[in-house]
Order: structure tokens, then sequence, then C-alpha cells
């Protein structure tokens, strides 16, 4: 069974992209193998902790365990929420890490994210996350990752969302999230 790999864009355990992600991973558990990437104690990027060579630091251990994941996953689907137009540091950092070479001995090795199926969705105000996934896309493409650009799900949150931390779907945003996976799901077959 193929794997798709979640990528949160928010540390918050109960995150409104983490619930949006939850409500995608039903849309494909009967085909598709899902896991969600723990990236919280990823370092801060910093070529010193990735060129000691001398022994294997703790750090460069979450670094590997990450790339790992990443490597086995066939598809990856990023939900993130959108800050200052733009998309999360803990995310940039993430894909900083993994844009780097597996082998930094020569910088023309593959990268764990080189090649990779991508997408990305985002639940957050008015904007719908349209400007954090624009740039995000741009960023994916540069790291060289496969990048399903159209379509992507933006969700807005009401009012009520931000009161109670929790939303649901609209049936039209349910569609809107329906698609993408279908688009992605076939996507990853190619």
């Amino acid at each position: 069974m193929k794997q798709i790999l979640f990528i949160i864009g928010s540390l918050r355990k109960n995150s409104f992209n983490r619930q949006l992600a939850k409500i995608a991973e039903d849309l494909l558990k009967d085909r598709f193998e899902i896991s969600y990437l723990d990236f919280k104690d990823i370092p801060y990027m910093n070529q010193d902790l990735e060129n000691q060579q001398d022994h294997i630091t703790t750090n460069q251990q979450i670094v590997f365990r990450i790339r790992q994941e990443v490597l086995k996953a066939d598809g990856i689907w990023i939900f993130t929420p959108e800050y200052n137009q733009s998309y999360p540091g803990l995310l940039k950092n993430l894909l900083d890490w993994l844009s780097r070479p597996m082998d930094i001995s020569n910088f023309a090795n593959p990268t764990a994210v080189q090649g990779k199926k991508v997408t990305a969705s985002g639940a957050g105000g008015r904007n719908k996350t349209k400007s954090c996934r624009e740039k995000l896309n741009e960023l994916l493409e540069y790291i060289k990752m496969d990048v399903m650009k159209e379509p992507q799900a933006g969700i807005a949150l009401g009012t009520e969302a931000w009161v109670k931390g929790e939303f649901h779907l609209t049936e039209e945003q349910l569609n809107e999230l329906k698609i993408q996976a279908e688009k992605f799901a076939e996507f990853i077959k190619m």
C-alpha cells in the first residue's frame, strides 16, 4: 500500500490544520497508509550541527529519523496555517533541513525531498491561506519537489471556529477537500 505522510504546519495539539488533516485522512485511509510527521524536536537549521563528524549527536539523530520518514513516503500532504501572509517558521525550518543533501560531502547528492510528490492545504482566516500556499509552492518547487498546485483546498474559518477552537466543514469545503484528495491520489500513482 502506498504511503502518504502528513505534515502539520502548527505544533498546537488540536490545531485547525491538524483537524483538517484528520478529515483528509478519513478520505484516503482505505487506499493509503497515512502517517503524521513528528518534527517538534527538530533543531534550528545550523550547518555546525550538520558538519559534526566526530560523533553522532542527538540533533543529528532527530534529523536522520525525520529524513527516513520522508524517504518512505510516496507523497507528502502539508496542512498549514498562514502567518503574516506566509508559512510558519517551524515549517520553513523543517523544509530547510529536508532540502539539504543527505550526504554533505557533495552538494550534488540527493535530498530527502527531491522529486517527492507534494500538495498543500490550509485552514485559516478570510484569505483561506492563499498567500501562504502560493509562497509554499514556490519554496517546494525550489527544493525540487514535484508539486501539485491545483487543486489545493483553502478553508476560511468562521468566527465560531476561532471562539470554540474547532470547526465543521461546509458541504462546499468538504467537496473541495475531496477533490484535492482524489487528484492527489491520482498524482501519487502516476
